[in-house]
């Protein structure tokens, strides 16, 4: 019997995306230099993005269309950098932020964070998040009829 890679033994696994979380000083020019570094010597282009700052530092939150040329550049120039999986979830009509909320909810699945990306070709608007338990809540939304993206579908 052969198995797709997103196969488990437990059942369906949602495609998942890297989410990186880096750390920098806010100081002014600090966020203008690592964006536009990533773009112009490693062609990666960001997908989504989250700030949280504090007069000191601030937190960045990204979603890069080439995950793994994004880890080495920031490897490489010593940037304090977290990566952990997320989902990205396509909204819609039918598929609306406050349904994907209350499916979690009834889940009893509580969300971390959350963010939005930038607009798909499409038009078609989608969220980042990141849940207590991301496998259940793909599971659950792609039973609601979410679509959900994987690394692949953010290069265009």
């Amino acid at each position: 019997m052969s198995r797709t890679p997103q196969d488990t033994e437990l059942g369906y696994a949602p495609p998942m995306v890297r989410h990186f979380s880096i750390f920098l000083d806010n100081r002014v020019g600090k966020l203008r230099e690592l964006l536009g570094d990533l773009s112009e010597e490693s062609g990666v282009s960001v997908r989504g993005i989250s700030i949280m700052d504090s007069s000191d530092f601030a937190v960045i939150r990204l979603i890069l269309d080439k995950p793994a040329i994004a880890n080495a550049f920031l490897e490489r120039h010593g940037y304090p950098v977290c990566q952990t999986n997320v989902l990205v979830a396509e909204l819609g009509t039918d598929h609306e932020l406050h349904h994907l909320c209350k499916f979690l909810l009834a889940a009893e699945l509580n969300i971390r964070f959350a963010y939005p990306t930038m607009p798909r070709p499409d038009g078609r608007p989608t969220v980042v998040l990141s849940t207590d338990d991301n496998t259940l809540a793909g599971q659950i939304l792609r039973r609601k009829g979410f679509r959900l993206f994987g690394e692949a579908d953010l290069e265009f």
